[in-house]
């Protein structure tokens, strides 16, 4: 079965840290394009961290820069998303992607949600004390 799986989510204080998972199965993920991406409740899907598809650099969201760190395991097929010293803010649903065509996700362009055609059902992130 073709499918991404997100775990990694729950609750936790300010300051602390997270790390989530992307775990890949029926395809080889390192062959593509990865994108992490979080919604808030009434807010648009924005896109945090990725791979683009043009040599694997990786790209970062300004709200998140320094603080998020995306990296990815291939022998596990597996993409993680380290989150530290969260922030209230920090709360959403978090999600991974990737583009299966392989058309597009390119440099910085990896952070556009309308780059991705396959998507994971997400991991919740709460961030309270």
């Amino acid at each position: 079965q073709v499918q991404l799986v997100e775990s990694g989510g729950g609750l936790v204080q300010p300051g602390g840290s997270l790390r989530l998972s992307c775990a890949a199965s029926g395809f080889r993920l390192e062959h593509y394009a990865i994108g992490w991406f979080r919604q808030a409740p009434g807010a648009e899907r924005e896109g945090v961290a990725c791979f683009s598809l043009a040599g694997g650099s990786t790209y970062y969201a300004a709200s998140v820069k320094g603080r998020f760190t995306i990296s990815r395991d291939n022998a596990k097929n597996t993409a993680y998303l380290q989150i530290d010293n969260l922030k209230p803010e920090d709360t959403a649903t978090y999600f991974c992607a990737t583009d299966r065509s392989r058309t597009g996700a390119y440099y910085a362009t990896c952070l556009q949600r309308n780059q991705y055609n396959f998507w994971g059902q997400g991991t919740q992130v709460t961030v309270s004390s």
